[in-house]
């Protein structure tokens, strides 16, 4: 069966659909606003099949010249079909025409290899958990 996508940078986009595509993503994902990241991010990108929201990875920044890939998520029904691979992509360049010139990511050590297929090379960075656990 053949899928349409189309793929779209910064749509709008409601709590629903992206709390639908999370849960279905993400184990124990909880419902949350998500209107407050979008409202502080550089750019996001959504995937559409239809109308149903079926992939989405936000760029979030500084204000400068640095940017942080995060949510990188494709419905589990749509996975293994090079979506997350274009969402990063149009990411990558949407950031790029808009002055950015380091996009970080952070990720699980099972997705290394997907990063490094969309480009990014492993670096040395700290962490800090400002939280207990």
């Amino acid at each position: 069966m053949s899928i349409t996508l189309r793929y779209e940078i910064s749509p709008p986009l409601t709590n629903e659909a992206l709390n639908a595509l999370f849960a279905a993503a993400w184990q124990n994902h909880t419902p949350y606003d998500f209107q407050v990241r979008l409202r502080c991010s550089l750019l996001y990108v959504a995937a559409l099949s239809q109308e149903q929201l079926v992939g989405f990875v936000n760029v979030a920044w500084d204000g400068g010249i640095h940017a942080f890939l995060l949510d990188t998520t494709v419905h589990p029904d749509f996975q293994h079909k090079q979506i997350g691979t274009q969402l990063v992509r149009m990411a990558t360049l949407a950031a790029k025409e808009r002055g950015i010139e380091w996009l970080h990511v952070d990720y699980e050590p099972h997705l290394e290899g997907f990063y490094q297929r969309c480009g990014f090379r492993p670096t040395h960075a700290g962490l800090l958990r400002l939280t207990e656990e």
